[in-house]
């Protein structure tokens, strides 16, 4: 089982505190593995620690069809004079499960933790129960510094040979042990690809065909990196045959986003300070499920890694957007606090047209905020230009900031 410090940190940080921990992200990213270890670190403190732990999709609580049944078999579990932990995994499977965890809240000492794999589960019914009183901790697929703390790095390949193998096959626990095996590989991210797609998407939203959506994804997929827009999506269908209004792609883009396949960088006008309503960029959750579904091609690493950037910075906490300046477009605004950061992402910078065109973007951005290229070329790393530093890619990755 991998242990992901980064977010078994944070839940002990919160441990003990009225909120209810709600760890939300998607399907197979590590979820149920997280609460399984958290449930140990419980133990560790205080081996008499009372802890209730209920798996939603386990065969064991098959039985249990409602809220009403749900709350019964915890009450029965709860004991008096003491703190009641409870884990509740997948825990949108049960409609109604809002009003359990409102009633435990109210009833009895208790600390409680839930997953789920769909925004639904934080969605306006469980705003009205629970406003304010809950915190979102946001799982994602391993960093690539995780994948290297769970891959053994043999003598004879390279830091630089195991990022490629990151790019290509992604950062999904599940794929840690078998990726050097092809086929067993590919079968494994397409099962997990199906489940989400078919679950957590098609059936959660009650499509009848879900062939539509899935080629909305595939573009998605093929443009990492490129700026998006409703329309641009309808064009291109109904280029390819598919007619399809722009109002519907933006259902379908909702969709896809609460199930945690994509997430959206909103465009941001730094000179006029405003977030602008179109032209947004989108990122696939793991690069894995987007090489089994297109295939990989060398000609794509430049959008994988700013796509690998992205996620990056989500993990170190920041809020994401990309930005413009006049004409020019910068990769990334990540902001946290007090604190701004501006990032350009490029594969090389080794001819000069592309160094000046990466530098030329945050050269016009007026404030003392850190402006940071990132980029494959080591020549570069640690050096600066113009009070711009520009970094080696992996080493940012394998820091802390």
């Amino acid at each position: 089982m991998i242990n992901r410090e980064l977010y078994i940190n944070k839940l002990l940080a919160y441990k003990d505190t009225e909120f209810i921990k709600v760890i939300t992200g998607i399907r197979r990213c590590g979820k149920s593995s997280l609460l399984k270890i958290f449930k140990d670190e419980i133990l560790k403190e205080n081996k008499k620690a009372n802890i209730i732990y209920m798996n939603f999709e386990s065969f064991e609580f098959d039985d249990i069809k409602n809220y009403k049944e749900m709350h019964d078999w915890i009450k029965e579990r709860t004991k008096q004079k003491q703190k009641n932990y409870i884990l509740l995994d997948e825990v949108q499977r049960i409609t109604g499960w809002e009003k359990v965890v409102n009633a435990l809240l109210i009833d009895i000492d208790s600390d409680i933790y839930i997953t789920g794999s769909n925004a639904y589960l934080l969605s306006s019914e469980l705003s009205t129960y629970l406003t304010g009183r809950y915190i979102e901790i946001k799982v994602l697929p391993l960093s690539f510094k995780e994948f290297l703390d769970f891959t053994v790095l043999e003598d004879n390949i390279s830091i630089e040979d195991k990022f490629i193998e990151y790019v290509k096959f992604g950062g999904m626990p599940g794929i840690i042990t078998i990726k050097n095996e092809a086929d067993l590989y590919e079968n494994v991210i397409k099962g997990i690809y199906n489940t989400v797609f078919m679950k957590d998407v098609v059936e959660r939203n009650k499509l009848v065909d879900g062939s539509l959506l899935e080629k909305i994804l595939k573009f998605l997929m093929s443009n990492i990196g490129s700026q998006i827009s409703s329309k641009k999506i309808a064009d291109y269908l109904t280029s390819q045959g598919t007619k399809i209004t722009h109002n519907t792609v933006l259902n379908y883009l909702q969709m896809l986003e609460n199930a945690y396949i994509i997430y959206k960088a909103p465009r941001y006008d730094i000179k006029g300070k405003e977030l602008l309503k179109t032209l947004e960029k989108y990122y696939i959750v793991d690069t894995g499920i987007r090489n089994v579904t297109l295939g990989f091609r060398n000609s794509d690493f430049g959008h994988i890694i700013e796509n690998i950037v992205y996620f990056e910075l989500l993990r170190r906490g920041y809020d994401v957007t990309i930005g413009k300046t006049d004409t020019l477009e910068v990769d990334f605004i990540a902001t946290k606090s007090n604190d701004k950061k501006y990032f350009q992402v490029t594969y090389t910078m080794l001819e000069e047209n592309v160094k000046q065109r990466e530098l030329n973007s945050l050269r016009q951005i007026n404030d003392n905020y850190e402006k940071i290229v990132l980029t494959m070329d080591k020549l570069y790393n640690n050096t600066s230009e113009d009070g711009i530093k520009i970094k080696y890619l992996i080493d940012w990755l394998l820091g802390d900031d």
